[in-house]
């Protein structure tokens, strides 16, 4: 059985450095990987790991940008059309790899999660092969510095969890940059916050958007022109609360353990597997046991 985890998000997520993280986390554990860089303007400086397969081997967005005059963003639709036009490319590129763990690392333009049909036709396309797919979708823990940059975050997690339509794992990453210890200023670049405070963003609690009843800020909140919108983002939220975050801190090798035993429950990971035969073992196999 194929595995693939889509890795999405927008731009300075850290979508690049959790594949990365993930893949050093794998082989630590004697588990194999391999990136797959769906991202047609990524850097190769941004790869710890080379990709296995990598889209710019087809298309890459500074050819098209170079030969057809087109911007980033159309240049960037262009690309994937072209690669929806020869999936055959794809099939073969992943035709040699057999029971493995695929991460795909995705560009960091957002509509192409939230209505644009070529991340849906991709997951399919996938199924099809028989390959086992789940995605994630990262925002960074800065914002929870502002709570409106925040639920804009959370309303993009949903528009993408209902685009695709796959088994979903919601990160927020960089947590290294946030403190609970009030001691510490100088640890965390996003601000000290408790944890109770914290848990509030991490199951999202829409009431952050509405304050306190009789303050100043609830006064003036009632006679903006967003008010009613605010409303009903609030309702929309409380109505259907697919959106939860694991918190990820890519220092701690207990955190991305946590993060990648959701993505394999999600998956099924390995329940498809058989036993090992006694003369299929290794020695390695017994090291963890001594």
């Amino acid at each position: 059985m194929r595995y693939a985890v889509l890795v999405t998000g927008p731009a300075g997520a850290g979508k690049s450095t959790f594949c990365n993280g993930i893949m050093t986390h794998l082989q630590t554990a004697k588990r194999s990987g391999h990136i797959v860089n769906l991202d047609p303007a990524a850097n190769s400086d941004a790869f710890e790991y080379e990709p296995s397969i990598d889209i710019r081997d087809l298309i890459s967005l500074d050819d098209v940008m170079e030969h057809l005059g087109y911007g980033p963003n159309g240049g960037l639709v262009y690309c994937f059309e072209y690669l929806l036009q020869n999936m055959d490319w794809l099939d073969e590129e992943l035709g040699g790899f057999e029971d493995e763990y695929l991460i795909i690392d995705c560009p960091g333009q957002i509509e192409l999660y939230t209505h644009h049909p070529f991340l849906p036709t991709l997951v399919r396309h996938l199924q099809r092969l028989g390959i086992r797919t789940c995605a994630t979708y990262l925002i960074e823990s800065q914002f929870m510095e502002d709570k409106y940059k925040f639920f804009s975050g959370v309303l993009s997690a949903m528009s993408a969890m209902v685009n695709l339509e796959v088994s979903w794992v919601n990160i927020m990453s960089k947590m290294d940059l946030v403190t609970s210890n009030s001691e510490d200023r100088g640890s965390g670049r996003n601000g000290i916050r408790a944890k109770k405070d914290i848990a509030r963003y991490l199951e999202p609690d829409p009431m952050l958007l509405i304050s306190a009843p009789g303050s100043r800020d609830e006064r003036t909140e009632r006679d903006s022109k967003f008010h009613s919108l605010n409303q009903a983002i609030v309702q929309l939220i409380e109505d259907h609360p697919l959106v939860k975050f694991l918190p990820l801190d890519l220092t701690n090798p207990d955190s991305i353990e946590t993060v990648l035993s959701h993505i394999d429950f999600v998956m099924q990971y390995g329940e498809d597997e058989e036993p090992k035969e006694p003369a299929d073992l290794d020695e390695g196999d017994f090291a963890d046991l001594e």
